[in-house]
């Protein structure tokens, strides 16, 4: 039927109505559109990034770390006041991929960091 969403399970075209629910027939998927929209809503509010600052975050900005952070399994540190240049947004736990000067690419948790 047009108008209506491909499934997000398999991808297939050929979803149908079932009262409520949206049907896939290829892969039995059911699911409600009012579902579907919630989690892209959740998605589009997860993929935003702030600072320690609560300052909207984007791939290329350049950061300054808070406090001294011990860098895991080594004894090298990163300085408070250090500044980091074309950070690169990821999913995860340490949320910015960078490198750092004498130390190399790591992982940061944006609430150690303001936006420079």
């Amino acid at each position: 039927m047009p108008g209506l969403p491909d499934c997000p399970h398999c991808a297939s075209a050929h979803v149908y109505e079932d009262g409520a629910l949206l049907v896939c027939p290829e892969c039995a998927h059911e699911w409600s559109p009012a579902e579907l929209a919630d989690e892209a809503a959740d998605a589009a509010a997860t993929a935003q990034v702030r600072d320690a600052h609560g300052t909207l975050l984007a791939d290329g900005d350049s950061v300054v770390v808070l406090k001294d952070l011990k860098v895991k399994g080594s004894s090298l540190v990163v300085k408070g006041g250090t500044k980091v240049r074309n950070i690169r947004l990821v999913d995860g736990d340490h949320d910015i991929d960078c490198r750092i000067e004498g130390i190399g690419q790591m992982g940061l948790k944006s609430a150690f960091v303001r936006k420079a």
